[in-house]
């Protein structure tokens, strides 16, 4: 979309950002421009949120960064998380017997990937059971300090909001497209970074279904929404808003899905846009 034909969009009500290369740059940093719009409209009244591939327990140094606690949608879409209360107010499970299904898929089509489960208990750190947990071989794509190993057996004995599969020879694409006809509708695909690590939620769910959860609640159309992401696991929820902006270093995937393409992370893409509609 041109950038000049903003001016006939309606005032956002409800803008939601992915994290990780989109309102953080390369430093894991908001910029203090960035900040600063986000601030504005939350002022105005319009409702901003996070929509992340993050499980809530990862939440914590970006809402320390923006300085207010948004609603925030997890996990690409299966957590609604309240940061401010520290409450899950509702999730999206896979269940055992999909989950051990799911392995069976993998172990087949993927020889040699490790698998790891996302949990969710009631709040960001519920220590009443593991959140995260992972089979022997799991190479970790990026610093996951707070992990536990068990057996392939064990990862998949209770429900989870995601379950990873990580192939340090192959890239996130070529896992998904050799996966996706073998899981078919029985579980959501998605990737957000191209490193061999791909994710799998529960049927249907991605970040346009955890927003547009939000945005029922808040009784606010799709058409007065606005949502930026960078990888594909953000083209739902960039398909689903009233308006979709992908950042300049996107997969390109996310670009072509996208209404418009903004700066990157590193050039304070997110605050570009708004600061049509807040300055």
């Amino acid at each position: 979309m041109n950038p000049e034909l903003l001016s006939d969009l309606p005032l956002p009500l409800l803008v939601g950002s992915d994290v990780d290369g989109t309102l953080i740059d390369d430093q894991d940093r908001i910029s203090p421009r960035t900040r600063s719009v986000l601030h504005e409209l939350s002022g105005a009244g319009t409702h901003f949120i996070l929509a992340t591939g993050r499980p809530p327990r990862w939440l914590a140094p970006i809402i320390e960064q923006i300085g207010f606690a948004p609603l925030s949608v997890c996990a690409n879409g299966a957590v609604i998380y309240d940061a401010e209360r520290d409450q899950v107010l509702h999730a999206e499970e896979l269940s055992t017997d999909t989950l051990g299904w799911l392995s069976d898929c993998i172990r087949a089509a993927l020889p040699g990937s490790g698998i790891a489960a996302e949990r969710v208990g009631r709040s960001a750190h519920d220590a009443a059971s593991p959140q995260f947990v992972c089979a022997p071989g799991y190479e970790h794509a990026w610093l996951n300090p707070d992990h536990i190993e068990l057996s392939a057996t064990e990862v998949i004995a209770a429900p989870a909001i995601k379950l990873l599969v990580r192939h340090a020879g192959m890239t996130s694409t070529a896992m998904r497209d050799v996966l996706a006809p073998l899981v078919g509708e029985r579980a959501a695909i998605t990737f957000s970074t191209d490193k061999g690590l791909i994710e799998l939620s529960a049927p249907g769910v991605t970040k346009a279904t955890g927003f547009a959860w939000v945005a029922q609640q808040l009784a606010i159309a799709a058409e007065h929404t606005v949502a930026f992401g960078d990888m594909p696991n953000d083209i739902a929820m960039l398909e689903w808003v009233g308006h979709g902006v992908a950042m300049g270093n996107s997969h390109p995937e996310t670009r072509a899905a996208a209404r418009e393409v903004t700066s990157t992370n590193n050039d304070h893409g997110v605050a570009v846009v708004l600061e049509r509609w807040w300055s």
